[in-house]
């Protein structure tokens, strides 16, 4: 498994068997725009565990649940939204716990002239 960029990538051979599909399959699915390996310095195509993660998905989608690829790439989009909004909210909730624990501080008072 060659890396590339400091991580783990996988070709498409490799990938290809771990899942039992053609490459020109993986090729679809980049052209579709629902993968999107790197590409090393002589073009080939490398897949980051992330990639083999979302290639799961689409195949669970397209060979259990019977979703054609348009409905893949909607059901794509929606997750990664949502991913999205889980990651705002939690933001959102650091925030807030950080607020509450420096309005429960005692504050200084300030120094009084006489």
């Amino acid at each position: 498994m060659p890396t590339h960029k400091g991580g783990e990538y996988f070709t498409i051979s490799v990938v290809s068997n771990m899942f039992s599909i053609h490459p020109q399959t993986l090729r679809l699915y980049e052209r579709e725009g629902l993968l999107h390996p790197e590409r090393s310095a002589g073009n080939t195509r490398l897949y980051s565990r992330q990639d083999i993660e979302h290639l799961s998905t689409i195949l669970n989608l397209t060979r259990e649940m019977g979703v054609n690829l348009a409905g893949v790439s909607i059901i794509m989009d929606l997750l990664e939204k949502l991913r999205e909004s889980q990651a705002e909210k939690q933001a959102l909730l650091t925030m807030h716990t950080t607020l509450q624990t420096r309005r429960s501080l005692p504050h200084p008072q300030p120094p009084t002239s006489r």
